[in-house]
């Protein structure tokens, strides 16, 4: 399948269905030696498992990931890692409307005008489902960046018009991660969860934003013209479910401001005062933090009576069933995490194989 492949020397391919057997991948180009930590590798895997929390989907899911190749006594070989995690609670026939028609803002339609055919159960390939892998394989991202002092933190934002204001640093991680809703404000996270549960109750779902932060990155990485790191980073952010939008730095508040403004001006040691860049200029990192933000549109099943059409093209009235997320964002953060790990490690191999 076109498109199930990401990166450049770190490159993962990710295979399986919502409701198949399994959810996997394949990750090239780690290197050897790295001794893993699976414990943590899991509590990514964990921060996006279904069932987590009341205001989620409550599909049970494991979630365990199993190692086929690649890593030895605990460490990396060098050689291609193949994964696995195993589907265990799946409900197909919560999904027997879906066999022909198509359900509003979803990739039913798009898919079944590609290839002509296409599993309905759960939204197969297009299932969010999917982005297990992508945790799997940014965790170990994460976890060789962390040895060469990178830190990658998301949080929510934003849910619906709630927005969280304040100043960020690493030491609210810990705040934003014992909230269900991954946001760092005990008195927000409590505003946030309770509209999220007064949307599930109508039916309906809700959208908001991720944050993400990351620091330690060296000066120099990105690639001119057309890979420029924010691009990359970009691409991996839209290639998410229900990612709608990505802005990098001052982004769109960009446009009200004048040049003298918006200029970030250096200091004497080559940082800057400010950082409306977001940590990139030019398409290459600066040293400065590389700060941008997801948005997320409200999941596009939702338990009220629709008009939608059908393979025919017929006009039908839909509503959904099963398990679903009233707002995808709180488990999106780990996601955020994942993918911006495999663009950075991958363009920290390619800047160090100039040096070599």
């Amino acid at each position: 399948m076109a498109g199930s492949g990401f990166g450049t020397l770190i490159r993962l391919s990710t295979f399986g269905e919502s409701h198949g057997k399994a959810i996997g991948g394949i990750l090239e180009g780690i290197p050897a030696g790295f001794t893993l930590d699976f414990d943590e590798l899991q509590k990514d895997l964990d921060r996006r498992r279904p069932g987590q929390s009341a205001i989620v989907t409550q599909r049970k899911e494991s979630d365990k990931v199993q190692f086929l190749s690649g890593i030895f006594d605990g460490k990396t070989l060098g050689t291609p890692i193949g994964f696995l995690v195993e589907n265990e609670d799946q409900r197909s026939a919560d999904y027997s409307e879906l066999e022909k028609a198509f359900r509003p803002s979803h990739a039913d339609f798009t898919y079944h005008q590609k290839y002509g055919a296409r599993d309905h159960r759960g939204g197969g390939r297009s299932s969010a489902r999917e982005t297990v892998s992508r945790v799997v394989a940014g965790a170990i991202a994460k976890q060789i960046l962390a040895q060469k002092g990178i830190r990658i933190d998301a949080f929510v934002d934003q849910i619906g018009s709630l927005q969280w204001t304040g100043e960020w640093n690493s030491g609210l991680k810990e705040l934003s991660e014992s909230t269900v809703v991954r946001v760092p404000s005990l008195e927000l996270a409590g505003k946030m969860e309770e509209l999220i549960r007064e949307v599930r109750k109508e039916g309906d779902t809700i959208g908001g934003r991720i944050r993400c932060v990351i620091e330690g990155v060296p000066a120099g990485l990105g690639e001119p013209v057309f890979d420029k790191l924010h691009a990359e980073l970009g691409k991996a952010m839209l290639s998410i479910n229900a990612v709608k939008g990505f802005e990098i730095g001052s982004g769109f508040d960009s446009i009200t401001m004048k040049g003298s403004e918006h200029n970030d001006l250096f200091t004497s040691d080559g940082k800057t005062k400010t950082n409306y860049s977001g940590g990139i200029q030019g398409g290459i990192s600066n040293g400065m933090p590389i700060d941008f933000r997801v948005a997320f549109k409200p999941v596009a099943t939702i338990m009220q009576s629709q008009e939608t059409i059908n393979e025919s093209f017929e006009p039908v009235s839909l509503s959904g069933k099963g398990r679903h997320d009233p707002c995808v964002v709180p488990r999106a953060v780990p996601i955020v995490e994942a993918m911006a790990a495999l663009v950075i490690l991958d363009y920290y191999l390619i800047q160090n194989s100039y040096r070599q």
